[in-house]
């Protein structure tokens, strides 16, 4: 079995959520997260914030950001144990991510040191 990495982009990080919606969405990913953890097929996951972040660039130059205020931002990832990434991306088509228009989940296999791949 594989590990795959779920990661959330979000198409606008200008917009901010109520309170309230933020409670709903951080539910409705706890929800989804403990479906993926009761097969035993959650790895890991984290939330990324905007602030507190840099950039370093091919020359060594460092920038403050990523920024919402860019067109797309990552708000996350978490990995997951899949036989295939067809198996992976479906548990992707679940994330609530997916309710924002525009939004995003890519789908990535990770390859260990040791995997030939």
């Amino acid at each position: 079995m594989d590990e795959y990495i779920l990661i959330f982009r979000h198409e606008d990080g200008r917009k901010v959520a109520s309170p309230e919606q933020i409670q709903v969405w951080m539910k409705q990913t706890m929800d989804w997260i403990g479906g993926i953890a009761a097969q035993n097929k959650f790895s890991a996951g984290n939330g990324l914030p905007f602030d507190d972040a840099k950039v370093v660039h091919h020359n060594k130059l460092v920038t403050n950001g990523p920024f919402g205020e860019i067109k797309e931002t990552i708000g996350g990832y978490i990995i997951v144990k899949a036989d295939s990434v067809e198996e992976a991306v479906e548990f992707a088509k679940g994330s609530p991510v997916l309710q924002g228009e525009g939004n995003t989940v890519e789908v990535r296999k990770i390859v260990r040191g040791d995997d030939p791949h």
